[in-house]
């Protein structure tokens, strides 16, 4: 078994933090603002693909066939999670909310639209930080 890293995970969490706190301190509509707002939709979707990456490397530790895990989409990737007491249905059900906002922004990058994934990013922040926390707790001294 191949042991599992969470510091890019940990970093990205924490660069998801710092740009919510910059964003919060920006006048809305300067550039500064958009800058901060731009970082932060992209530190969300890179924080997302990182937890979805590492949810499919621990999954493997739960089956005998991890290219089955492989072949998963990522809703089910949460759904399997979830199964395995790293999310609670309630959880789970903000993940697949953060999914779906996610599959849109990358097609639409409009500042309505970006600003609506930011009404999700603080609640989407502590939940990858709970994650990960768990994420670490159950499998990061391997």
């Amino acid at each position: 078994m191949n042991p599992i890293h969470f510091d890019h995970l940990q970093r990205c969490c924490l660069t998801l933090e710092r740009s919510l706190q910059i964003l919060k301190a920006c006048e809305p509509g300067s550039i500064d603002y958009e800058v901060a707002r731009n970082a932060v939709v992209k530190s969300f979707e890179l924080t997302l693909e990182t937890i979805g990456k590492l949810l499919r490397k621990i999954l493997k530790e739960y089956t005998g066939t991890p290219k089955k895990v492989d072949e998963l989409i990522y809703k089910d990737v949460l759904r399997h999670s979830a199964l395995h007491g790293l999310l609670s249905p309630e959880e789970l059900e903000r993940w697949f909310a953060y999914r779906d906002n996610r599959n849109s922004t990358a097609q639409d990058y409009g500042v309505e639209f970006a600003e609506h994934t930011l009404g999700l990013i603080e609640v989407f922040q502590k939940d990858a930080q709970r994650l990960t926390d768990t994420l670490i707790a159950k499998h990061g001294n391997r």
